[in-house]
């Protein structure tokens, strides 16, 4: 991991997201030895981005499952 200077990262802060961004993070060391990591956020996914499937249902197969779906227990 790469390590920068508070001053580096306050004149390359552009530069610095990228070295993150491609290398995973980067550490940024005040003068007074208290040390940050910066890493890229993982990009937000929807609960509904789901990977799809092959079902070979008919379009009656669909609506039936859902009017059964419906139906009073």
């Amino acid at each position: 991991m790469k390590e920068f200077s508070t001053l580096e990262a306050r004149q390359r802060l552009a530069s610095l997201l990228e070295r993150a961004s491609k290398d995973g993070a980067v550490r940024i060391r005040r003068k007074d030895g208290q040390a940050f990591v910066l890493r890229p956020e993982p990009p937000a996914r929807s609960p509904l981005d789901v990977a799809a499937i092959e079902a070979r249902l008919s379009r009656e197969d669909i609506v039936d499952a859902i009017r059964e779906g419906r139906r009073p227990a």
